[in-house]
């Protein structure tokens, strides 16, 4: 294909309209944690570990769901129509939390909202890996990825420009009477409704994956979105190449068949791969900032300006990935953030132990965000997205993708009773042991697939 002219202006737009997906994902992922001191002392649940820890982690439920529901309707409706779905549920999600006066309300809406991110997590990156042409498509599916760290920073920013000066040590009763406390929080939740709605407008104008069209047989619709790519000669080139790998598959999801023995163990590699991007610990910086920072001395708003910080590495470092996955290539990169983060999390749970505060505990955590940033958080959805067979890619990215917000569940339910228990120095030795096991097992299980074809990956990893 080296002579071959792509679009990339073409490419590039479509993709970053699916893309959205993962801002939105991003941004409602993390604004809770920026709301969280003001909107705990409003529902009255400081002194309930059991409902904080439900607050943080409903959205899961809905993540879940998303993503077991998001194989069926991806391989019977599309990509598409799916993405739009998604995005109506971002934007129920963002006016309902803001406006809710209930606790059970709020985790109604945050489950709502979960269902978005799990349709978009899945969905997103598949769309863009089903369009892209192999040479570049690791940087374009980390595309995603970046805009889910642009969503991440948007929440962090949003928060620290909504939110009025906390003074150190004030008491409960005076957060929940402040603008904060009453109505901050909320706009908080509503600054999301901007790319929501966005999202939703922009989706009608992109078309239809041409892979998923094929499945469908649907050729002639398939046909000019490649050509639109690549041209004649590569749209040719892509219709044998896709028609040889599907051969008579049905497009109704038989789920069945991801447990078929040629299928098993591409799936089980997919699986430990999602389970692990979340068990590797980092995302509970995000989510439980306020508990982490508090421990290391920092007050409510410097607490906030730390926020904006990791958020700013996790952009810079996710803008590295994408210079490099298709340079240095999957499999390193995954080496290098597992390591990485295992000798972080050691540091970082010695400086816990010795009761070290401000910048040392600061930086070992800006550290570790820059490591996953590059390796673990972007390249984890390009190979989730590049591994599986044609025939049954989006039941299998629903099994994996099901399995990853499982994970993430488990890992945002269990800090809260792990940091009790082991306190914050144990806790982060424990995630360092998760990391070092993942590093073992990708140097031993994961194949390199920069600069292959879905096709070529499919016939190498399928026997």
């Amino acid at each position: 294909m080296k002579n071959i002219k792509f679009n990339k202006g073409y490419l590039l737009s479509i993709s970053m309209v699916s893309a959205m997906g993962g801002l939105l994902f991003g941004y409602d992922w993390v604004v809770i944690g920026g709301a969280k001191p003001f909107y705990e002392r409003f529902f009255d649940i400081t002194e309930s570990a059991n409902l904080q820890a439900w607050a943080m982690s409903s959205a899961l439920i809905g993540c879940i769901l998303g993503a077991v529901i998001s194989g069926v309707i991806s391989d019977k409706l599309g990509r598409k129509r799916p993405l739009l779905l998604a995005a109506l549920l971002f934007t129920i999600s963002a006016f309902g939390t803001g406006i809710s006066e209930t606790y059970e309300g709020f985790i109604i809406y945050r489950v709502i909202g979960g269902l978005g991110i799990g349709l978009a997590s899945a969905l997103s990156p598949m769309y863009i890996a089903e369009v892209s042409p192999s040479q570049f498509r690791g940087r374009f599916v980390s595309l995603n990825q970046m805009t889910i760290v642009i969503g991440i920073l948007a929440a962090q920013v949003v928060n620290i420009l909504i939110a009025e000066d906390v003074p150190v040590d004030v008491t409960d009763e005076y957060i929940r009477a402040s603008w904060n406390g009453t109505i901050g929080w909320r706009w908080m939740f509503w600054a999301e409704l901007v790319p929501a709605i966005a999202f939703f407008v922009f989706t009608f104008f992109v078309p239809e994956s041409p892979r998923w069209l094929m499945k469908a047989d649907q050729k002639e619709k398939a046909y000019p979105t490649l050509e639109k790519i690549g041209g004649e000669i590569y749209a040719k080139m892509e219709i044998e190449n896709i028609q040889a790998t599907l051969n008579d598959v049905a497009q109704k999801v038989d789920f069945q068949a991801l447990f078929h023995p040629k299928y098993r163990m591409v799936l089980v590699l997919g699986i430990v791969l999602a389970v692990f991007q979340q068990w590797c610990g980092i995302n509970i910086i995000f989510n439980y900032a306020d508990e982490i920072f508090t421990a290391a001395g920092y007050g409510v708003s410097d607490t906030l300006f730390n926020i904006v910080i990791t958020g700013s590495v996790n952009l810079v470092f996710t803008l590295v990935a994408m210079f490099t996955v298709d340079k240095w290539g999957r499999k390193k990169l995954m080496l290098l953030g597992s390591l990485g983060l295992a000798i972080t999390y050691l540091l970082l749970g010695s400086a816990f132990y010795f009761e070290l505060k401000g910048i040392a505990v600061l930086s070992l955590v800006v550290i570790g965000i820059g490591v996953y940033a590059m390796s673990l958080a972007p390249i984890t959805w390009v190979i989730l997205s590049e591994i599986f067979p044609n025939r049954i890619r989006g039941g299998a990215m629903a099994v994996a993708t099901f399995s990853l917000w499982i994970a993430c569940f488990v890992l945002t339910y269990t800090f809260p009773l792990l940091n009790k228990g082991f306190g914050a120095a144990g806790t982060f030795w424990v995630y360092a042991v998760i990391c070092t096991l993942g590093f073992l097992f990708i140097r031993k299980n994961l194949p390199e697939t920069k600069g292959k074809s879905l096709e070529e990956i499919e016939k190498e990893l399928v026997k």
